[in-house]
């Protein structure tokens, strides 16, 4: 292993070299819940982002289609200064550090952060209504995301393996669901857009302030997805009545939607991203022995019931309430998942 990384500690050398930052030590910057890390270069005057996101875990190519998409259409996503793609390093603009995540613990006004990332949403789906080139967000899709509840949750919960008959219920009931979710036709869906992939620039206006990051798992897919990642966030509680507020001004820029069916659709695929999320983070745990995305379940188990409500629904609710009961509905110990 140790072999291994001094390589890739090798390999990025020999990309910022022929990038021009030669000697330019990189200062590790974040890591995710991927196998991606990112690293900060200052030369002076000069500022960059490394991406390294070896593959075959990763892929560079997405991000690089997606953000040029993105530019191209007016929207701030971070210009690529060098790829390699063989290698999986992008050498990335850099946006600075003041994400949406940190302006709201330093305090600064929740609503306006809101306001301009619900604009941002508007600007970009009017621009890119059919966007070319991206697999589309199918109900192949949807039901494989659906499915991370009960391939990993419920066994850790459980402390056993969901049985076959009842793993094909379950998703047979989102298979009756995934038609409901088609409210008008398909759009970009940044499928990551939440307050730690949003940030505030300086010196920019209107919704090109708002920095886009996160980005590369973008698919063609149903126009509310991306409005109930902003809003039902598994990290943050965001309050009942600024998710409304917000939900309104949405609403307001498309007024040829048909709101309940709309309505109806969103709460739907926030019901299935949060099943996706809390088997992720138990996954990341399990498999990926990141323990630290443990602590939102319960947040996201609550929005989740939340999203129960739709009537739509309560054939789910139902399942759940029989296989996965409120006393499971509990962040998993190593016992039962063992």
């Amino acid at each position: 292993m140790a072999q291994g990384i001094m390589e890739r500690q090798a390999a990025i050398a020999e990309f910022l070299a022929a990038a021009g930052w030669r000697g330019v030590a990189p200062a590790p910057l974040a890591a995710d819940a991927s196998f991606r890390r990112y690293f900060r270069l200052v030369d002076g005057s000069r500022r960059a982002v490394l991406m390294d996101a070896p593959p075959p875990h990763e892929d560079v190519r997405p991000y690089v289609a997606v953000a040029g998409m993105l530019r191209g259409h007016g929207l701030s996503a971070p210009e690529i200064f060098a790829e390699d793609a063989e290698l999986g390093m992008l050498l990335i603009e850099d946006f600075g550090d003041d994400t949406y995540t940190r302006l709201l613990a330093r305090g600064i006004d929740e609503r306006q952060l809101y306001t301009l990332a619900i604009d941002t949403l508007i600007a970009l789906q009017r621009a890119v209504a059919k966007p070319p080139t991206l697999p589309p967000y199918d109900m192949e899709a949807l039901l494989r995301e659906a499915a991370l509840l009960v391939e990993w949750y419920a066994p850790a919960a459980l402390g056993a393996p969901l049985a076959t008959e009842l793993y094909e219920e379950y998703l047979a009931l989102w298979r009756e669901l995934a038609p409901l979710v088609e409210t008008g036709a398909a759009t970009l869906v940044l499928r990551d857009y939440h307050v730690d992939n949003l940030m505030l620039l300086g010196g920019r206006s209107g919704v090109q302030s708002c920095g886009l990051l996160d980005f590369q798992d973008a698919l063609a897919g149903p126009i509310s997805y991306d409005l109930v990642s902003l809003l039902e966030d598994a990290r943050r509680d965001v309050p009942a009545a600024l998710r409304e507020a917000m939900t309104e001004r949405y609403l307001a820029a498309f007024p040829a939607l048909d709101r309940a069916p709309f309505r109806r659709a969103a709460a739907i695929l926030a019901a299935q991203r949060n099943a996706k999320i809390i088997g992720i983070f138990t996954r990341l745990w399990l498999r990926d022995g990141k323990p630290q995305y443990l602590g939102h379940i319960p947040r996201v188990w609550r929005l989740l019931e939340a999203d129960l409500r739709e009537p739509a629904l309560h054939k789910l609710a139902r399942w759940l309430g029989h296989h996965l009961p409120p006393a499971m509905r509990r962040i998993p110990d190593r016992r039962s998942a063992a």
